[in-house]
């Protein structure tokens, strides 16, 4: 049976203070660390399915990286498991949406393993057949590619830190406040030829935080330029797809 997913987006980086998308790979600002303990708080406190988690997912970005050993560190002081996957970063190719260099992570963030980290990251640009690109048809199949890898895992509750716009647009089709996450279930695999979620009504509406804005939301056209050539995208995301497939019990 596929697991219980946990999608939380990042807590209040700097460049969403002031939309200032020209910073690298941003940190999280003052609120956006405090976001994270009024998360974590939370979490404890309203929601017991979070305690059942046995695997964090998390984006490679600070933003991201910050949010989940804030947030999350109940979980991780109990042994379990953070993997890092690029698959989850976010969609464009902006400044603030493209990741730090693995050494400079590693250095940063020493008590996390990015031993799994593909080691194309933070490259989204080149080659033409990168499966990071920022192009809807890359992101989109991006997005298939993340929840094959996370369908047939054995962990019953999974957690994954991520960003607004990849979950909106590949994953969920939901809006994401800072640090507010929503509670959604496998429907049947490749019920319509891909790969699906249902949200759970417990978060179905403003998120579990209550700060999320309602409805469904999908992509508009203004979330991606105009399309490209993407020779040999979707092959290389099939590859991938099952290499991240395969059945891996958490280290503790």
């Amino acid at each position: 049976m596929p697991p219980t997913l946990i999608l939380i987006r990042h807590a209040e980086a700097l460049h969403n203070v002031n939309r200032e998308y020209h910073i690298p790979d941003p940190e999280l600002s003052l609120l956006g660390l405090q976001q994270c303990k009024d998360l974590r708080d939370h979490l404890r406190q309203h929601l017991p399915l979070a305690d059942e988690a046995e695997l964090v997912v998390v984006s490679p970005m600070r933003r991201t990286l910050q949010t989940a050993l804030g947030g999350l560190d109940w979980l991780i002081k109990k042994g379990v498991r953070v993997r890092v996957d690029a698959l989850w970063q976010e969609n464009s190719d902006k400044p603030c949406d493209t990741g730090s260099p693995i050494p400079k992570l590693q250095q940063e963030f020493t008590q996390v393993d990015f031993s799994d980290l593909d080691a194309t990251y933070p490259e989204k640009r080149s080659p033409k057949d990168n499966i990071y690109r920022f192009t809807r048809s890359a992101v989109v199949a991006r997005g298939q590619s993340a929840l094959a890898s996370l369908y047939d895992r054995p962990e019953k509750v999974i957690i994954v830190v991520s960003h607004s716009g990849f979950l909106r647009c590949a994953v969920s089709g939901r809006r994401y406040a800072n640090a507010d996450y929503r509670v959604f279930e496998f429907v049947e695999k490749y019920s319509r030829g891909q790969y699906e979620l249902k949200e759970r009504e417990s978060t179905e509406g403003s998120g579990g935080m209550g700060r999320s804005e309602k409805g469904v939301a999908g992509i508009v056209e203004t979330d991606f330029p105009e399309e490209e050539a993407l020779n040999g995208v979707e092959e290389k995301l099939g590859e991938r797809t099952q290499k991240e497939a395969v059945a891996e019990v958490p280290k503790n």
